[in-house]
């Protein structure tokens, strides 16, 4: 599965789409940055409501293959600039991480 693939299911939207074809191999859910850096694996799509500046750091660290942004959380213009200078995919799902992780468990 592709980030791209991932967009093709209902209610996944892009917010920045560096690289559509990045294989995504898992997906992790976590809020706590400490805890994502020691337990996200590189390829996994990031679910999370965080959305300041250092999500991007801590998806860079890891080589999450996308972030997605559950709950309907935004980025800031700044932050969405940083994400396509650093080459980082940031997607959007309106509904809860839990529904996110059961579209994703579909395709996967």
């Amino acid at each position: 599965m592709t980030v791209n693939d991932i967009l093709k299911v209902n209610d996944f939207k892009s917010v920045v789409l560096s690289d559509g074809d990045r294989e995504v191999s898992g997906v992790y859910i976590g809020d706590l940055l400490s805890w994502v850096m020691g337990k996200a694996n590189s390829g996994d799509a990031w679910i999370t409501i965080m959305s300041n500046v250092n999500i991007l750091a801590v998806a860079s660290l890891t080589d999450c293959a996308c972030i997605i942004l559950s709950e309907g959380v935004t980025l800031s213009d700044e932050i969405i600039a940083t994400a396509k200078e650093k080459g980082i995919n940031v997607l959007s799902f309106a509904k809860s991480s839990f529904d996110a992780a059961i579209c994703l468990n579909a395709i996967i």
